[in-house]
This record gives C-alpha cells, sequence and structure tokens, in this order.
C-alpha cells in the first residue's frame, strides 16, 4: 500500500529532528524548537528553503506556501512562494485562502478586497469588493453591492448582474432575479427557465420543490410548471445519495413518495423511509425502534421487528441484509435469503463476505455460494452495525487471532496487512486509520497499513474522539486520528 501521509510525517520528523507539521505533493513544512526557525522539506528530508526567527511559513499545498513576517510593533507582510523561497506573490499586508472548491487558485485579501491569482503568481481577478468560487468553472466577483459571473481565464461571462452570489451544481443556479421571481441561470448567467411558483429546491432537476410564500407548503413542479404535487406537504426532501429515484414529502407526520421515473405520488403509512434498493424501503414501527421493509405501494415486506436493516452492493449486485438478535439474513433481489442458517456475517466487502459457520471463518462468495477457509483464524473481532454509513459503505480490514492467539490484521483477500504478533489490536469507529497494539503489556499506535506511529512503550491509552492519549512514566503522548488533524505533539 501507498505511505500514508501521517506516516511520512513521523519518518520526516525522525530524519531531521524538526517538528514536521503538513506535508502534501511531495513537500511540507517543519520547525526547530531549538532555533525557532520553520523549513521547507522535500519527500527525502532535504531542506529547500529556512526562514529567519521572524518568520513563518504555512503549506497551501502542492510546492505553495504563505510566508509571513512581522516586525515588533509594525504590520504582518504576507506574500507566497515556492519550495526553494523564490517570490511567486511578492509581500504585503495581505491574507490568503484556497477556495474550497479547487487548488489551482490563491485568493489574496488586502484593505477589504479580493483578487484571484493562479499558483504561478499570475492574476487572474484584480482586486475587487469580494471574490467567491461558485462552481467547478466560475467565480462570481462583487464590484458596486453587484455580482458579476467570471470564468477561471478571468473573462466575465456577460453584462448581467446579481444581487448576491449562488452556487452551480451540474452547471445551473437557483436565484431570485430582479423581479422577485425564482429561476434557474447557466454558467454564463443565461435564464434556463423562469417561474411563476416559489422554487425552493432544484436538487432532483427537471423535478422541482415549491414552496407556497402564504401557506409554507411544499410541492413540486417539472421545468415546464406542470403540478406533480400540489403545494399541500408540510416538507420536501430530495434524495441526495443512492440512485437518487425519489423526492419524499412529509403531510401530519406520514410520508409520500414522489417516484421521478413513473412522476407519480405514492401515499405511505410511515413517518420516514430510507431506501433500500428500487422500489423498497426501510421504515420504523410505530411503538417500537425496530425496522422493517416496505415497497413503495406501502405493501409490507418484511414486519418491523429487526434491529438493523441496511443494503449492500456486493459483486455488482444489491442486497439487503437485516439483523435480528442472533438471526441474520441477506436478501437478493427477490427477498429470498441466500445466507445458510448457522452463518454469521462478520464484515462486508465488495466482492463477498466474511462469515463465521461452525466455528470456523470463511470467506463466502455471494454469486456461487461458496465457502472458503481462512486459516488458522480462530477468532475475529465484529464490527457493530451502526459502523456503516455513507462513509462507510464496506468493512474494514478485520482483526483476527490466530491459533497461538496472536493479533493480527488481515484485508477483504484474506492477506496478512498487519502481521500477528501483537497480544491484542484495538480498532476504533467511524472512518479512523489508526489503531493501538498491545505487546508485553504495553501500548503503541499503528494503522491499517502496518505503520509505526507510536512505539509500543505505553503503560495506557485512552481515547478521546479526536485523539488518542498514551501515557508514560506521568508524561502524555497524543496522536490526532488523520480525518482530524493529522498531526503528533507533547502536551
Amino acid at each position: 500500500m501507498a505511505q500514508t501521509t501521517q506516516y511520512t510525517k513521523i519518518l520526516l520528523s525522525e530524519k531531521t529532528g524538526k517538528e514536521v507539521s503538513s506535508y502534501s505533493g511531495g513537500y511540507g513544512t517543519a520547525y526547530d524548537v531549538r532555533t525557532r526557525t520553520y523549513s521547507i522539506i522535500d519527500s527525502l528530508g532535504n531542506i529547500t528553503f529556512e526562514t529567519s526567527p521572524k518568520e513563518r511559513i504555512s503549506h497551501i499545498g502542492r510546492n505553495r506556501f504563505i510566508l509571513t513576517a512581522e516586525e515588533p510593533g509594525g504590520p504582518v507582510q504576507a506574500g507566497v512562494i515556492d519550495e526553494k523561497g523564490n517570490t511567486v506573490i511578492p509581500s504585503d499586508h495581505q491574507s490568503f485562502n484556497r477556495p474550497w472548491l479547487s487548488n489551482d487558485w490563491i485568493i489574496s485579501s488586502r484593505q477589504g478586497k479580493d483578487a484571484v491569482y493562479d499558483n504561478q503568481g499570475k492574476q487572474i481577478l484584480p482586486y475587487s469588493d469580494r471574490i467567491r468560487q461558485a462552481g467547478k468553472t466560475r467565480f462570481f466577483v462583487l464590484r458596486d453591492n453587484q455580482w458579476f459571473l467570471y470564468d477561471f481565464q478571468g473573462r466575465q461571462m456577460s453584462s448581467r448582474s446579481f444581487k448576491k452570489d449562488y452556487d452551480f451544481e451540474e452547471g445551473r443556479a437557483l436565484i431570485n432575479n430582479e423581479n422577485g421571481k425564482s429561476e434557474i441561470i447557466g454558467t454564463e448567467g443565461q435564464t434556463l427557465h423562469q417561474f411563476s411558483k416559489q422554487i425552493s429546491d432544484i436538487h432532483s432537476y427537471p423535478f422541482l420543490i415549491t414552496k407556497n410564500q402564504a401557506t409554507g407548503k411544499y410541492g413540486i413542479i417539472d421545468t415546464e410548471e406542470n403540478i406533480l404535487a400540489e403545494e399541500v406537504f408540510d416538507g420536501a426532501t430530495p434524495e441526495y445519495f443512492n440512485g437518487k429515484h425519489y423526492i419524499y414529502l412529509k403531510k401530519k407526520g406520514k410520508v409520500t413518495v414522489f417516484d421521478k421515473e413513473e412522476k407519480k405520488l405514492y401515499p405511505n403509512p410511515f413517518k420516514d423511509l430510507i431506501p433500500l434498493s428500487k422500489g423498497l424501503f426501510r421504515f420504523y414501527g410505530s411503538s417500537s425502534n425496530k425496522s422493517g421493509i416496505v415497497t413503495i405501494q406501502g405493501e409490507v415486506m418484511m414486519a418491523a421487528e429487526y434491529d438493523y436493516i441496511n443494503n449492500f452492493t456486493l459483486s455488482g449486485k444489491n442486497f439487503i441484509y437485516l439483523k435480528k438478535g442472533k438471526e441474520e439474513k441477506l436478501l437478493d433481489k427477490d427477498l429470498q435469503n441466500i445466507l445458510e442458517e448457522n452463518m454469521q456475517v462478520i464484515a462486508f466487502y465488495p466482492g463477498f463476505l466474511i462469515v463465521k459457520k461452525d466455528n470456523g471463518y470463511y470467506r463466502f462468495s455471494v454469486t456461487d455460494r461458496s465457502l472458503a477457509i481462512l486459516k488458522d483464524i480462530v477468532f475475529i473481532k465484529e464490527q457493530q452495525p451502526d459502523f456503516y454509513n455513507i462513509l462507510n459503505l464496506y468493512s474494514k480490514p478485520v482483526v483476527c487471532k490466530n491459533s497461538s492467539n496472536l493479533y493480527g490484521i488481515l484485508d477483504e483477500n484474506g492477506k496478512e496487512t498487519v502481521p500477528f504478533i501483537y497480544d491484542d489490536i484495538v480498532v476504533f469507529e467511524n472512518a479512523e486509520n489508526e489503531i493501538v497494539v498491545k505487546k508485553d503489556g504495553k501500548f503503541g499506535v499503528t494503522n491499517f497499513q502496518n505503520e509505526p506511529l507510536k512505539k509500543i512503550m505505553y503503560d495506557k491509552y485512552i481515547w478521546l474522539k479526536e485523539v488518542l492519549k498514551l501515557e508514560k512514566d506521568r508524561k502524555t503522548d497524543v496522536i490526532y486520528f488523520t480525518r482530524f488533524k493529522n498531526i503528533g505533539s507533547r502536551l
């Protein structure tokens, strides 16, 4: 596996003796506690530029850095440099930021004005009252209290002005025009559609959610203003993920589903519906937290008696997994269970499952229902069902114990990624890549790529959501989980 950024920073810190706090695109920044100076380093640990004690560096991506300097009692000067310290954007009384949609542009702000530069230091847009990236291909520029559309080459798209800045999605933006009407514009500011009704959401385009300003009720129309759902609903939510087949309308605590393909409304007696596959939904029982399965027509296929229901795509086909106590089912498109009665699902992967059967652990193919034993594995730690969400569609590699009572990790193909040398391995929820390993009564930290992040020398660890605290001899080290800060320092 490719070396992680977190481990690269640890290796560079050890090699240089400096604290490497950022790294990407082959370069990073480091701080020398002794000299109080900042440096730029490359992937081999070579120092390519070093500041004076009065200067500091922050990394804005690839080989571009912000160099700031402050004289006592004077204003802060900031400029952009490359990895060797060459000037890209000259220093001035300014600040910099990156548009969140792109790493190709640098926005300079000074004296209340914004300008856009590219990574070579060329000014793309001159200083204006404000500049904001409005989508994958456009900027909105504020001048004289009016917003204008520009492309990434700095060309104004039209003379049309807007009262506010908007966001483009798939080349369209919903605006309130100068006449107070809802309008959908294209990326050149041109009118694509104008409506007599008030539009509140275009995520299901060409189906549009309307809102009656007098009653506060919601409905649905198409781009020709054909009414598909009257404005009688208390709320309306488009489907943002999965197949985006539906719009969900609520009225008096019950859901009506609008099928975009059929252009048809389906009233349902349930409070909430979560799509599982085309035409099938998960619902909750009215008097319990148990789940069941219902069709779009409202026919209950599985009663609300299950603790957990979710859908998985395995070998390119859709399956629905249900769990009730120790009972588990994996339903195919015909809602037929393909699991054997004494089979327990341990992990879900794109091509197969890991299951337990008769005290043995196997790879289970959902296509031909064959089993392949995982040799010398006597125990696998299970992940809780609520682990699976939009960030975690499948299982992590599994923590296993072999017949010698040693722990290691196998990936989805049954390949050993962390060797079986530990007395225990502790994994954490959500998308954390860091794991605690235990050997001879001491703890350390590694990851699923088997990169040693903290040596096995600590007496105990404490999990504090964003960080792991590791204690030894009344001293505490911390390591941040990758998805939070990617840094490690001493408290």
